[in-house]
């Protein structure tokens, strides 16, 4: 088994297996890979109740309306510092924290939901955004919620759009763009073995030149 001291951030397009390929490459390191993981720790530790981290899991900010009208109810949160703000952004910073502790404990894979700008002042972080083909994508999804091939590209591009949404509010960065991440991956062209691969050569090379800038 390999080792790392590397924390592994993973941003994807929906249907470019990014889950599959960040669980064989924790598998790899035997680190833990957090995803829906990273909302069962924010919500226990913040007392804001578990439904709420669902409903605005890595989706755009909700209405004003709407979040004003759940803002009223306390939902058991005790922190004073977030009392005032509305829940979408409350249920963030929640995880904004969890994230922060997660990484703190030692190496592991962080999956969606802004982890890589939660921990842009960590030295031993690789951020990755992994994108594929359309039509590669269509298939994988197709065959995973055995839908027709219309259906899975409108699944697709909802789901992108509301994670594009999402990271574009809460970060100070881009969605998908190169300059928003260390290395993008196209798990259609390397294929998922492959992108698992490079990623662990990545994690490699990263360790090796330590905190010093490569030059090029």
């Amino acid at each position: 088994m390999a080792k790392t001291n590397t924390i592994i951030t993973i941003e994807r397009q929906f249907g470019s297996a990014g889950r599959e390929i960040g669980e064989r490459v924790a598998k790899e390191f035997g680190i833990r890979l957090y995803d829906q993981e990273m909302l069962d720790r924010a919500a226990k530790e913040s007392g804001i109740c578990q439904e709420l981290f669902e409903t605005h899991d890595e989706k755009p900010t909700n209405s004003f309306l709407y979040s004003l009208v759940m803002d009223t109810y306390s939902l058991g949160y005790t922190s004073g510092n977030y009392t005032d703000m509305p829940i979408n952004h409350k249920v963030f910073l929640a995880q904004f924290d969890a994230i922060k502790k997660i990484a703190d404990e030692g190496p592991c894979i962080l999956v969606g939901r802004c982890a890589d700008y939660a921990l842009e002042d960590y030295d031993n972080v690789l951020t990755l955004f992994i994108n594929a083909d359309m039509d590669a994508r269509i298939h994988r999804i197709a065959r995973i919620y055995d839908l027709t091939d219309a259906k899975a590209k409108e699944m697709i591009v909802k789901t992108d759009k509301k994670r594009a949404s999402y990271y574009n509010y809460y970060s100070n960065k881009k969605w998908g763009s190169a300059e928003s991440f260390d290395v993008c991956l196209d798990s259609s062209v390397l294929g998922i073995d492959g992108t698992v691969e490079t990623i662990l050569q990545l994690v490699e090379l990263k360790e090796k030149a330590g905190s010093r800038k490569i030059a090029i």
